[in-house]
């Protein structure tokens, strides 16, 4: 029989018909599958692969053997075998896993999206994945995400692994980055966790800062260094650790994550950084919409609240392709200065003995230019840097005292639930 008739039979209705076509279609599966491939050569679009996609899948193990024979002979593009890898069942765990512990990561990240696809909790799949973290080079496609999902099961294994005398320190090694993928730093054992902590401390002293740049957008908070332990009550933010700058800005930028809430509904929660003290400030850098929340409103109220508990606060807010440009100084749960620009600046309060006013300025004719008394011209990227601290010239020139804090906006979650490692 063709294969084309088989193929149309595997649309059947006849659930006997299919039955009998797919065991047809594996009996023959040496040349049925090099067949198919061959007649898919230069297809790109993935509806006209469906009905061969079918095929391998009713076909099986023996169509994943053939397809990744045919892909490491390059009969088969990347693309294409991406999706023939993507149709296997539960039957395919084991080449799955076999794929995953491949040295290409373009092969091993097949692998993981399989086993992940699949759930697939097993052995093989375990040891694929500390692999994968022993090698310390670019980490598999979909690996750190079955790092998560398996990691209840293999956080007892992993842990296993890492206190085990018998295996390479090189696994070992894996099994600690495969331990913290899954669930972070608090998926350690207290062995591990005071050895991460040891080495943190190790590399503050030493780090020379580097903070996020505000090309394009941005916003961070400023309070005086001796006063900064009021961030922490003004901003609700618990559990804070000790953390190096490489490590806390990159947290800082991180995705927010949803925990469930007590009540059975979801909440989202992120990080906060607060900075060493540079220049005798720390800088406060996080989640917008979880810090600060309404845009105008919020960022009034954020500052003058910080401002109670820390004496002063200072908000800088940039957003080139909005046209927002803001800073704010508050003292003692006060605003007393303020410059927002979005199409023509504005300005309350008082100006500062550094600014430079707007009638000040060589190009100004009174003749002509009517402008506020207060008005100034210095918007938050130079504003910062007469203010404090200006985020962009941190660097081996500025003071640092203490070290950074990595803090969460809720309580109860623990910093284990956040995915992936940071860079310490």
């Amino acid at each position: 029989m063709k294969i084309e008739s088989l193929l149309e039979d595997l649309e059947s209705d006849d659930a006997a018909c299919v039955e009998a076509a797919a065991a047809r279609l594996a009996g023959q599966a040496d040349t049925v599958v090099s067949t198919l491939l061959h007649s898919l050569a230069g297809v790109q679009r993935t509806a006209d692969l469906q009905p061969a996609m079918r095929a391998l899948r009713y076909i099986g193990p023996p169509a994943f053997d053939a397809v990744l024979s045919a892909w490491r002979r390059k009969e088969v593009t990347d693309w294409q075998a991406g999706r023939f890898l993507g149709v296997f069942d539960e039957r395919s765990a084991d080449q799955y896993a076999a794929l995953a512990a491949d040295p290409d990561y373009r092969k091993s990240g097949n692998g993981f999206q399989g086993l992940l696809r699949l759930r697939t909790d097993s052995e093989a799949g375990l040891r694929a994945l500390v692999e994968s973290y022993a090698r310390g080079r670019l980490i598999p496609y979909k690996a750190s995400d079955y790092a998560r999902l398996l990691h209840d099961s293999f956080r007892p294994r992993l842990r296993s692994l890492r206190r085990d005398p018998a295996v390479s320190p090189r696994t070992r090694r894996g099994a600690m980055a495969a331990l913290v993928a899954g669930g972070g730093a608090d998926a350690l054992d207290d062995l591990d966790r005071a050895a991460i902590e040891r080495l943190i401390r190790v590399k503050i002293p030493h780090e020379t800062p580097r903070l996020p740049g505000s090309t394009l957008s941005g916003w961070w908070m400023a309070v005086p260094g001796a006063s900064y332990e009021g961030v922490f009550e003004a901003l609700d933010l618990y559990d804070r650790r000790p953390i190096t700058v490489a490590a806390g800005v990159h947290a800082a930028e991180s995705q927010e994550i949803r925990v469930p809430g007590q009540d059975g509904t979801g909440r989202t929660v992120g990080r906060a950084f607060v900075t060493p003290e540079l220049d005798g400030w720390r800088l406060v850098f996080g989640p917008f919409d979880l810090l600060v929340g309404d845009p105008w409103d919020g960022m009034i109220e954020t500052v003058e609240r910080v401002s109670v508990h820390c004496g002063q606060a200072q908000f800088f807010f940039l957003d080139d392709a909005g046209g927002s440009d803001v800073w704010l100084v508050a003292e003692n749960g006060r605003v007393i200065r303020q410059y927002a620009a979005e199409s023509d600046p504005e300005w309350e309060g008082d100006p500062l003995p550094w600014e430079t006013l707007a009638v000040d300025d060589p190009d100004f004719d009174p003749e002509y230019d009517e402008v506020p008394s207060n008005a100034g011209t210095t918007g938050a990227r130079s504003a910062c840097g007469y203010l404090s601290v200006d985020p962009g010239e941190v660097g081996p020139d500025t003071s640092v005292r203490g070290h950074g804090w990595l803090a969460l906006t809720a309580p109860g979650v623990g910093h284990g639930a956040f995915p992936g490692t940071l860079r310490i």
